[in-house]
């Protein structure tokens, strides 16, 4: 390859790699501060980021869904707990669906954590890497707080499972 060659090479990865630098980082960077514009259910949310609105799915935990028993509370209680508000998103990568996946905090509370501790989410055992989780969990359903009054409340990977709601 001449010298001429190797010169519009390195010119196109420069304006390629300049190019990619315009787009606004997103999960990629690990962190996400923003204003939870939307409350889909009791584990996702929208984020507005710089104009830009990432769909987020708290990691390691899974709520009820909406048509669910304590779907509708769950979602009532996500809300209560992060619409209009600026949260701190921890992003642990992508669902398949291409949802952002991440612990959210509003100040110095985990939000997930906090879904857990109410009754209002289970500890997702396929995705849980964090064992306090489980500890809340349990203390949840001791108290029969949430859906834990319920005498035999469904977890929503089988539910969906069933076939009882869409995916």
């Amino acid at each position: 390859m001449g010298q001429r060659a190797r010169i519009t090479t390195y010119l196109l990865v420069i304006a390629l790699l300049a190019g990619l630098a315009a787009f606004p980082r997103g999960p990629a960077a690990g962190e996400l501060t923003g204003q939870v514009v939307a409350v889909m259910d009791g584990d996702t949310v929208g984020l507005l980021v710089d104009r830009q609105e990432f769909r987020i799915r708290l990691y390691q935990i899974d709520a009820p869904e909406k048509r669910q028993a304590f779907g509708q509370r769950s979602k009532q209680s996500l809300s209560e707990l992060v619409y209009g508000r600026t949260v701190r998103a921890v992003t642990a990568g992508e669902d398949r669906y291409g949802r952002t996946l991440a612990t959210l905090y509003v100040g110095d509370v985990n939000v997930n954590a906090e879904q857990v501790r109410r009754g209002m989410a289970w500890v997702y055992r396929r995705y849980a890497r964090d064992p306090s989780l489980f500890t809340l969990e349990y203390e949840a359903k001791a108290a029969r707080r949430g859906l834990w009054a319920d005498p035999d409340p469904i977890p929503p990977w089988e539910w969906r499972h069933r076939g009882e709601a869409p995916q």
